[in-house]
C-alpha cells in the first residue's frame, strides 16, 4: 500500500534543509573567522621576523661602515641593533622557535653574544695589534654573514608557513562554497519535484480551464493535499461536463425550435393538397372516371409521402444517437437546413446558393445539419432581420503550398480530396479582439439570457469531429464569412 505523505512535511523538510543550509554558513563564517585570526597572528609573527632580519641586515651596515671609518657613531649603531636582535629573540621566541628547529635558535643566540663580545673586543678603545685586529674582523665577517644567513632563512620559512595557510584557508573555503552550493541544488531540486512541480502542474490545469479546456488533472504526487486538489479539480470538470451536456440539449432543443417552425412551414403545403384533393374527390364521387380519381390518390399518397419524409427528417435530428457515417449530397443537405430556417427568416433577408450538384461528403447528417442551423442562426442574429446570406462549396484537391494554409481551427490534412464551404453574411461583423475567442465555450458577446455562448462551440467540435475544420473572417460593420474544410471521403475507421 502507497503511503500518503503531506505536503505540509515536505515543505517542513524544506525548511529544515534551508536551516541545515544556514548552520553551514555560520560554521563556514566561523571556520573563515578562526582561519583569519590564525592567518593574523601568523602575519604578526611574520612582520617580528622581518623586523629580525632588517636587523640583522643593520647590523652588517654599521659593521662595515666601521671597519671603514672607524668612526664610534657606526661602533654604538651596531651595538644597538645587536641589542634589539637579541630582545626580539628573547620576547618573541616561540614566534622563531615555530619556524626553525630549537637548535637553531641556540645558535643562533650564541652568535649574536660571540658577535657583540667581538665587536667590543674590537672597539676603539681596545689595545690591540694590527694582526689581532685583522683576525677579529674575519672572525667578525664570519659570524655576522651566518647571522644573517639564519636570519634570511626563518624569514623565508615564515613566508612558506604564511602561504601554505592562505593555500589551505582558500582550498578549505571553496570546497565549503562548493558543498554548499550543492546542498543547495539538490534541496532545490528536491523540493522541486515534491512541491514546485505539482503545483505548476495545477496552475497549468487551472489556466486551461479558464481557457475552457475540459481536461482532468492527472499529477503522479502522493501528497495527500495535492491528491484532494486533484479529487476536487476532477469531480469539477466532471460537473462542469455534465453541465455542458445538459446545456448542449439546450441549444439541441432550441435548434428543433427552429426547424419546428420551418417544418410547420414544410407542412403546410402537402397538407394543403391532400386537403384539397380530397375535397375534389368528395364533390366528384361517382361521378368523374376513374382516372381522375387515381390522379387525385397519387398526389394524396406523393403529398403524404413528402409529409412523412418531413416529419423523419426533424426526428432523426431529434433523436440522440451515435456518430453515424452516410454519403450525403452537400446540396439537398444545405437546402433542407434553409427550410427548416425559413421560420427564423426575414422577409427582408434574402439567402443566395451556389453549391454544385453531386459534392458528395461522408458525414453524420443530423450532427452536421445542427452545425449549418447553428451558422444560420448566428447569421440571422447578426443581420437584424435585413441583409444577405451567401452560401457557396467548391470541391478540389489541398496542394503543398504554403499559401493554402488558412489560419482554420480543426483537424485539417494536407494532400486530402476537400469541399470547402462559405457562409457569408451582411451582419454586424465580430470585432477583431473577439475572434481568437468565438469558438471557446461559454463565450458569447450576446446580452444575457440571449445566448449560452455554446452555438459556436458546438460547430467547432462537430467539424473536428468529421476531421474538418474552421476559420472566421470579420471586421466590424462589415459582415461575417465562416469558411469551413471538410474531406470529400473519409475512411470508417477515422471517424471518431
Amino acid at each position: 500500500m502507497k503511503i500518503q505523505s503531506s505536503l505540509r512535511q515536505k515543505i517542513t523538510f524544506g525548511y529544515y534543509g534551508y536551516y541545515a543550509m544556514a548552520a553551514l554558513v555560520v560554521g563556514l563564517s566561523l571556520f573563515t573567522f578562526m582561519e583569519l585570526r590564525l592567518i593574523e597572528g601568523k602575519i604578526n609573527a611574520g612582520t617580528r621576523v622581518t623586523e629580525f632580519f632588517n636587523t640583522t641586515l643593520e647590523i652588517r651596515r654599521f659593521e662595515k661602515n666601521y671597519f671603514l671609518y672607524r668612526q664610534e657613531a657606526d661602533f654604538r649603531e651596531n651595538m644597538g641593533y645587536i641589542e634589539k636582535a637579541q630582545a626580539l629573540i628573547a620576547q618573541h621566541g616561540q614566534d622563531f622557535n615555530e619556524l626553525t628547529a630549537p637548535s637553531g635558535i641556540a645558535h643562533l643566540k650564541s652568535n649574536l653574544l660571540n658577535y657583540r663580545l667581538l665587536m667590543e673586543k674590537y672597539a676603539p678603545h681596545a689595545h690591540i695589534s694590527q694582526a689581532q685586529n685583522e683576525q677579529l674582523e674575519a672572525r667578525i665577517r664570519s659570524i655576522g654573514r651566518e647571522i644573517v644567513n639564519d636570519g634570511e632563512r626563518i624569514s623565508n620559512s615564515e613566508r612558506k608557513v604564511l602561504q601554505t595557510s592562505l593555500d589551505r584557508a582558500r582550498t578549505f573555503l571553496f570546497g565549503y562554497i562548493a558543498l554548499l552550493a550543492l546542498a543547495m541544488v539538490a534541496i532545490g531540486r528536491t523540493l522541486s519535484k515534491m512541491v514546485v512541480r505539482p503545483l505548476r502542474h495545477m496552475e497549468s490545469c487551472i489556466i486551461g480551464l479558464s481557457d475552457g479546456k475540459l481536461e482532468k488533472m492527472e499529477i503522479d504526487s502522493n501528497e495527500h493535499e495535492i491528491v484532494s486538489i486533484t479529487h476536487a479539480f476532477n469531480h469539477m470538470i466532471e460537473e462542469l461536463e455534465q453541465r455542458q451536456q445538459c446545456i448542449t440539449r439546450s441549444e439541441k432543443l432550441a435548434s428543433m425550435g427552429t426547424l419546428l417552425s420551418g417544418v410547420a412551414h414544410e407542412l403546410n403545403n402537402p397538407l394543403s393538397n391532400i386537403s384539397s384533393s380530397c375535397q375534389i374527390l368528395q364533390e366528384e364521387i361517382g361521378q368523374a372516371d376513374s382516372s381522375f380519381h387515381r390522379e387525385m390518390l397519387d398526389q394524396i399518397d406523393d403529398q403524404t409521402n413528402r409529409a412523412r419524409n418531413i416529419v423523419r427528417s426533424l426526428l432523426d435530428f431529434a433523436r440522440d444517437r451515435e456518430f453515424k457515417q452516410t454519403d450525403i449530397e452537400l446540396d439537398k443537405l444545405i437546402a433542407e437546413s434553409i427550410r427548416f430556417s425559413k421560420g427564423k427568416i426575414s422577409p427582408n433577408v434574402t439567402i443566395i446558393c451556389d453549391i454544385p450538384e453531386k459534392i458528395f461528403i461522408t458525414a453524420d447528417k443530423q450532427r452536421l445539419q445542427q452545425a449549418f442551423l447553428n451558422l444560420l442562426q448566428n447569421s440571422l442574429d447578426a443581420m437584424d432581420d435585413r441583409g444577405e446570406i451567401r452560401i457557396r462549396a467548391v470541391k478540389h484537391f489541398v496542394s503543398a503550398s504554403p499559401k493554402d494554409a488558412i489560419a482554420f481551427h480543426g483537424k485539417c490534412e494536407q494532400h486530402l480530396e476537400v469541399v470547402d464551404i462559405e457562409i457569408k453574411d451582411t451582419g454586424m461583423g465580430i470585432a477583431e479582439d473577439v475572434q481568437p475567442r468565438i469558438f471557446d465555450p461559454f463565450f458569447t458577446t450576446k446580452d444575457v439570457g440571449k445566448g449560452s455562448g455554446l452555438g459556436l462551440s458546438i460547430v467547432h467540435d462537430i467539424i473536428e469531429q468529421h476531421f474538418g475544420c474552421i476559420t472566421v473572417t470579420s471586421a466590424s460593420g462589415h459582415g461575417t464569412t465562416f469558411s469551413i474544410r471538410l474531406p470529400a471521403q473519409i475512411p470508417p475507421s477515422q471517424f471518431i
